[in-house]
């Protein structure tokens, strides 16, 4: 069987209710600049995009930042028209200024409106970009993990960082990216402009500035933590969900609803206590911010009232003044609400980043050969390996195996059979010894070329979501319609598909839970029949159908296996009388081999084994 690699946790399968354990400790980020440097990376392509993005934010943010002074003009012309009135001075207000005032001050909000738009639309599309390449990152990522990834980590979890993560990080890179070149040059506009009205007042609105820097600080670090925990979290409810449906039936077999409940329940509140904690925190930035705004607002009202009955500042400016801070504390308020979709984003992309940066099967060696012709002859040769490096599974195996036999593998659970299949396939590479294939080091043989010269046939049947005609000409891409269903007949399967409303076009869904177990396998075999290839890995899967199908399933095997190099993992030994020869195993050995009579005459492991399960069958 295939077990953890070292340093990982062991992926309980029963739902999260298992050894995993739901309440295991989180890690904290490990490099939060260095995951935002990463991101940023991501963006670098577009950085002409991102450029025009800058001069249309730049463009609509001087549309909005003139606003308030062109309104403080108009109030200065009507409050020195009234005032000329009252006193007896003046004509009145002109409304002809004001009318012209107007239309510039329309014109200033369309063209913020206009940029906007296009600042907008740019960077919907940087982002889909950004996030569309992250995908197919990930995506070959998953390709060139290594088995000993998938056996030790749980579905749910890895699922999570594909789907959740991933969004989080699209969803916050679009909202925050524009929000942050927004908001900086709000700031700079703004205090350029407050600086033309007053210095002094200018110098009073900053000095409100170092206590909001310092609150946002304060919050947002403090609040990283529970972000991080919290996408955590929700990997483990994810992988918690994906376990208990896909055994489901377990599940209602044993009547553990109640446990599956609870164990829920337990993630689903340290998931709320984490995401109440985290929006709970990032969320007070906002009000402390608005209030401190506030604070300032009133000391440059009081201040600028003063100064307007001194004549040294028109009402127009003050009024202007007044809008400026509003619109100096608005970026600042921003900016912390960025904060908090930034801790966000970057708890998500850590997680995807360490996906990214998982450990991939090995490269091919260097002038690794393709094989053509090949004949399917391999030999152990003192092979040793173990998951971990002190606890060997297989010691010192030697085998050979000619082209065309048919070799049988029979031991107790956890003797290292499946173990051996891994290694002839290269899902592991050996400690030490060497696999020969045709002569050749299978490590001077690309992967991939070596793994087209595999067909397995397990004992749990594999079927995506799809017609069966694809399910079966999965084993080989491009075949015609002719060899899809000559595949099938050999495989004694085309009855019964024909016999569906849709026959080859019937569509299997999820599980393809709606034909039997037997049916599944003979489909397994017929893709593996069309693949063609030159070694056959069979793990005896007939223990749970009935005789008929069983029979049709050794028959369907039996025309697989013809003129094939073939390795049988048995558990039932009635089933491998005729192997040329049987590999006993125990204990990551090879204790006994030769034909089924030769081991019943030497009276040992196996004949014992064979023995057990006679009598077992007939008791």
């Amino acid at each position: 069987m295939s077990r953890p690699a070292p340093g990982r946790p062991t992926p309980g399968r029963g739902g999260g209710f298992g050894p995993r354990g739901i309440g295991r400790p989180v890690e904290k980020p490990k490099d939060f600049k260095g995951t935002v440097k990463r991101l940023a990376g991501y963006l670098k392509p577009h950085k002409w995009r991102l450029l025009l993005v800058l001069v249309a934010v730049v463009a609509g943010n001087v549309f909005a930042i003139l606003s308030p002074r062109i309104m403080g003009q108009a109030t200065t012309i009507l409050f020195a028209g009234m005032m000329g009135r009252l006193q007896g001075t003046g004509s009145g207000v002109d409304f002809a200024a004001i009318g012209r005032i107007l239309l510039f001050l329309g014109a200033a909000y369309a063209g913020n409106t206009l940029f906007n738009y296009i600042q907008q639309i740019i960077m919907v599309t940087v982002t889909q970009n950004t996030v569309y390449q992250l995908r197919e990152e990930v995506s070959r990522k998953l390709s060139r993990l290594p088995l000993k990834y998938y056996d030790s980590t749980a579905h749910g979890d890895t699922l999570s960082r594909v789907t959740n993560d991933v969004d989080t990080v699209s969803q916050s890179l679009q909202q925050s990216v524009l929000q942050l070149i927004t908001s900086v040059i709000t700031i700079v506009g703004v205090t350029v402009m407050m600086l033309t009205i007053s210095p002094v007042l200018t110098l009073l609105t900053l000095g409100m500035l170092p206590l909001s820097i310092a609150i946002s600080t304060v919050i947002a670090k403090r609040s990283q933590q529970y972000f991080m925990r919290q996408q955590n979290i929700l990997g483990q409810l994810n992988g918690h969900v994906e376990e208990v449906y896909t055994g489901h039936r377990i599940v209602k077999a044993y009547g553990l609803e109640q446990e599956v409940a609870d164990a829920f329940s337990r993630v689903n509140h340290e998931l709320y206590e984490n995401g109440w904690k985290a929006q709970f925190v990032a969320g007070t930035i906002m009000p402390l911010i608005r209030f401190v705004g506030n604070l300032g607002y009133v000391v440059i009202a009081v201040a600028g009232g003063l100064f307007a009955a001194r004549g040294a500042i028109t009402v127009g400016n003050v009024q202007a003044f007044m809008q400026y801070s509003r619109q100096f504390g608005m970026p600042i308020t921003e900016l912390a609400s960025i904060a908090n979709v930034l801790q966000s984003a970057v708890a998500a992309a850590e997680r995807v980043f360490e996906l990214l940066d998982e450990e991939e099967e090995p490269a091919d060696a260097p002038g690794a050969r393709t094989l053509a012709d090949a004949r399917g002859e391999i030999a152990l040769r003192d092979v040793t390996f173990g998951y971990q490096p002190d606890q060997a599974v297989l010691k010192h195996v030697n085998l050979e195996v000619s082209p065309g036999q048919l070799i049988a593998i029979v031991g107790p659970t956890g003797a290292g059979k499946t173990t051996l299949v891994n290694l002839l396939m290269r899902f592991y590479d050996v400690d030490s010894g060497a696999i020969y294939f045709d002569g050749h080091d299978i490590r001077e043989i690309k992967r991939g070329n070596l793994r087209t010269m595999f067909g397995m046939v397990l004992q749990d049947t594999w079927l995506f979501e799809g017609t069966i005609k694809e399910n079966i000409a999965y084993g080989k891409p491009g075949a015609t319609d002719e060899e899809i269903y000559q595949a099938a007949r050999a495989a004694y399967v085309d009855h019964f598909i024909r016999t569906l409303p849709q026959g080859y076009d019937t569509i299997l869904r999820g599980d393809a839970s709606g034909i039997s177990q037997g049916q599944r396998q003979l489909l397994t075999i017929a893709r593996a029949i069309l693949a063609d290839p030159v070694v056959l890995i069979l793990d005896e899967a007939t223990s749970s159908v009935d005789t008929r199908t069983e029979r049709l399933i050794q028959k369907a095997m039996a025309r697989l296996m013809e003129g094939r190099t073939s390795f049988v993992i048995a558990h039932r030994l009635s089933t491998i009388l005729d192997a040329d020869r049987i590999l006993v195993i125990n204990d990551g050995q090879i204790v006994e081999q030769g034909t089924h009579e030769e081991l019943m005459a030497l009276g040992g492991f196996y004949a014992e084994l064979y023995n057990s399960q006679f009598v077992a069958a007939t008791a």
